[in-house]
């Protein structure tokens, strides 16, 4: 008889779901987390690989004159996703950054952004990655941080609320303008 494979429901499998939730949500984080933590990959070469290395020297735009495309975010739910790019457009504006419009609009600079929920009913980590990236891909900036939020006995998302955001906003765009304005 050949090799086949089959499936079958395990009898507590809804119990399994918030373990298996929480589990991938815990990866997520420690994949961001790793990601600040490990020394940078170089290729045989010696040559750093432009999507892997970090640029530290300032802006060569100056800061008049720079522009940013916000990429869309990865791992947020779509409204989400949305308020935070709303809080991020006025606290932006705010801080004297020129956002455009990311389809088909030239920028100077592209901001890749993560983030991750993890947590339960006693409390709620958000992650937050922003990557400032030039043209070419190279990454030369580098924002991250967490947001400490109350518990939620649901899904994780659902204790994410709108001053969690507008801090998360605030935060991302006060770097960004300083690293944009440093010499």
């Amino acid at each position: 008889m050949p090799n086949v494979l089959s499936f079958r429901r395990l009898p507590n499998a809804s119990a399994a779901a918030p373990f298996l939730f929480r589990a991938l949500a815990i990866g997520a984080a420690l994949t961001i987390a790793a990601c600040q933590s490990q020394p940078e990959p170089r290729p045989l070469s010696g040559k750093p690989s432009p999507a892997l290395s970090t640029r530290s020297a300032a802006p060569a735009v100056p800061a008049t004159e720079a522009t940013f495309a916000f990429e869309p975010f990865t791992g947020a739910p779509g409204n989400i996703a949305d308020e935070l790019s709303k809080s991020i457009g006025t606290q932006a504006r705010g801080q004297g950054l020129t956002l455009v419009r990311r389809v088909g609009a030239e920028a100077t600079y592209r901001v890749n952004g993560y983030l991750s929920v993890t947590g339960g009913a006693s409390a709620v980590t958000l992650f937050y990655v922003f990557d400032i990236v030039d043209s070419t891909g190279l990454r030369l900036k580098r924002i991250s941080g967490t947001e400490n939020l109350s518990g939620t006995t649901g899904d994780p998302w659902e204790a994410v609320d709108s001053s969690a955001l507008e801090r998360v906003a605030v935060r991302s765009t006060v770097e960004i303008s300083a690293w944009l304005n440093r010499k």
